[in-house]
């Protein structure tokens, strides 16, 4: 229900102190909190508790399901109006507390009146009705058409596509998914199965987090899939959602995860949510993406014949890390990418050199000589340069990779491999179901090696040439060159 609803307008006219402040708002603008690389995301004056997200999935992979969101949320200001990040859908109505509210579109934020002024400090429950649109430019990321349903891919910037939300990793909250299907579909979401039931040909199925969860890493997949399902370490539920033609195709790979899981527990400790998987989905993305408890992968990074057995593995891994660095441990701006990126490039070659022989020490050195033209493309790795407005993606650059795994190699380098690995178990228990900066994992560092890292850390995160990486004087780094093509969310060495 839009701003200029007369019903709506007459119920509020009833009140007196509303209608004194829907007067003397000021016209309704976009928020955000201020992120260098997406000033538009997230939005200040609350932090969301929980959502709980109901999606009507009728069978066409084009057509906007319909949707409730539900936010449960404490406001941390005063407020008199709620800023969500919500676009791609229509709005059907908006209740705050129960009760209905005035709302409008400004730029990439769902705005809405409160139904009064909202104190610091106490809980606000918002629910929009609206419909979410899987039609939109898929470059842009949210729904993910496959070839017999949908998936979700949200990175950096893309949940708000398709639910409202408070769209930054700074915001970490518990989600409940509601899913409406056909029937002889399957639904799968993060999280562990709820319930599910049926009725009049369809069935909803429902999911919930036991982890808060950053909205980029939501996910959802419906088609006509099988759900194998085996033990992980210490028990852990293994469950992957993929293809049902596929699944004995499928399964010499799907195997490989319970083995992967405890090579990950020894390197930094235990797996840090209550499940795991791989959703193997028939489409194309040119990526693969860690959501959280359900990693997404293409159909043909399994099924083609273009790629080595052991490249396929690392990237197995590197999306398991991210659970770790990432997911459990999330950015709290985007300029902290490559904490995220970086070691899980890091564990992604560590597992290439213990399982195939790909010498780490040749990988880091030949990502040393790219690094001056990597950084003159993209930025130092802990500042990177803004991505392009219409290619959001392009911030996935080479230097939050392979140049950001340097930084821990050169680490290591610096503070010794015993104080390295005290450091990465650290920083992963301190920081678990978190939002964590640079500043904090280099102040950790220090603390460990117990003496002053501030000019190694400087030059290696910040400079625009890439420092002596120690132990290595004889290590060169080319002249840059032109600009180095843009990754997406993921990527992993190139196969010999």
């Amino acid at each position: 229900m839009p701003l200029t609803s007369r019903r709506l307008r007459a119920a509020l006219l009833a009140t007196a102190s509303v209608t004194l402040v829907a007067a003397t708002l000021p016209a309704p603008e976009p928020l955000g909190i201020g992120d260098r690389l997406f000033p538009h995301l997230g939005n200040p004056g609350y932090d969301v508790l929980s959502y709980d997200i109901s999606l009507t999935y009728k069978g066409s992979n084009t057509e906007p399901l319909e949707a409730v969101t539900t936010i449960d949320a404490r406001t941390t200001a005063p407020l008199e109006r709620i800023n969500l990040d919500f676009t791609r859908g229509a709005v059907r109505s908006v209740e705050v507390d129960g009760l209905l509210a005035e709302f409008a579109t400004a730029g990439e934020d769902l705005i809405v009146d409160a139904p009064a002024r909202l104190p610091a400090g106490v809980p606000v429950r918002v629910t929009v009705r609206h419909t979410s649109d899987p039609s939109g430019d898929r470059a842009n990321g949210g729904w993910v058409p496959t070839a017999d349903g949908l998936a979700m891919a949200n990175q950096a910037d893309a949940a708000h596509r398709v639910f409202p939300s408070n769209d930054h990793p700074a915001d970490k909250a518990y989600f409940t998914f509601r899913v409406t299907a056909p029937k002889d579909l399957t639904v799968v979401a993060g999280g562990l199965p709820a319930g599910k039931r049926e009725h009049a040909g369809a069935t909803t199925w429902t999911y919930r987090t036991a982890h808060p969860m950053a909205t980029e890493l939501a996910q959802v997949s419906i088609g006509r899939s099988a759900v194998p399902r085996r033990t992980g370490p210490g028990g852990l539920p293994v469950r992957d959602v993929v293809p049902a033609a596929d699944r004995e195709k499928l399964e010499p790979w799907l195997a490989k995860t319970p083995a992967q899981l405890a090579w990950m527990e020894k390197q930094v400790g235990p797996y840090p949510f209550e499940t795991y998987g791989l959703l193997v989905a028939d489409t194309e993305t040119g990526f693969e993406l860690e959501t959280q408890t359900l990693s997404l992968f293409e159909r043909s990074l399994f099924t083609g014949t273009g790629h080595p057995e052991w490249y396929v593995d690392s990237i197995m891994v590197h999306e398991l890390a991210h659970q770790w660095f990432g997911n459990s441990v999330s950015p709290r701006s985007w300029s902290d990418l490559w904490l995220n990126e970086g070691h899980a490039t890091w564990y992604e070659a560590r597992y290439a050199e213990e399982h195939a022989q790909k010498p780490m020490e040749r990988r880091m050195r030949e990502a040393y000589a790219r690094s001056d033209t990597w950084r003159a493309a993209g930025g130092p790795p802990a500042r990177p340069d803004v991505p392009s407005p219409d290619h959001k993606i392009s911030l996935f650059r080479p230097v939050v990779y392979d140049g950001s795994a340097l930084i821990l190699y050169a680490l290591r380098e610096e503070i010794g491999e015993a104080a390295f690995d005290r450091l990465e178990r650290t920083w992963v228990r301190a920081h678990r179901d978190g939002s964590a900066t640079t500043r904090q994992f280099t102040d950790l560092a220090a603390r460990i090696a117990g003496r002053d890292l501030t000019e190694f850390f400087d030059g290696w995160l910040y400079g625009k040439k890439t420092p002596p990486m120690p132990g290595h004087p004889d290590w060169t780094s080319e002249t840059p060159r032109n600009a180095v093509p843009a990754q997406g969310p993921a990527r992993a060495p190139k196969p010999e």
